[in-house]
């Protein structure tokens, strides 16, 4: 049971650091890419919490709790002017890079 906790945590984890990164990719702020970058630490120290959750479950859990610690964003700028749910789930957003250039 616990190996199922940390498994969607870690699928939480990964969804929202690739949702900053097609919103870095989309916008070029920098707070997206910073939260992508926390994101991957957090998704790491999650997945090995998750792994160890099958022989030691407390230690296991804590590891994956300080992994969702690790995983918070902070602030950022405005991306979704007029955007629904859907859109904002899955990070389209409405403001786009003015100057293309290839990172």
């Amino acid at each position: 049971m616990y190996i199922y906790i940390a498994l969607a945590a870690y699928m939480v984890v990964l969804f929202l650091t690739l949702r900053d990164i097609r919103i870095y990719k989309r916008t070029g702020f920098q707070s997206y890419r910073k939260g992508a970058m926390k994101g991957i630490g957090a998704s790491f120290i999650v997945l090995i919490g998750a792994i160890i959750s099958l022989l030691n479950p407390n230690i296991g859990l804590l590891l994956v709790l300080i992994g969702l610690f690790l995983n918070k964003k902070g602030v950022r700028e405005k991306v979704f002017e007029d955007a629904n749910t859907l859109d904002r789930f899955l990070g389209k957003t409405d403001y786009k890079k003015e100057n293309w250039d290839k990172d």
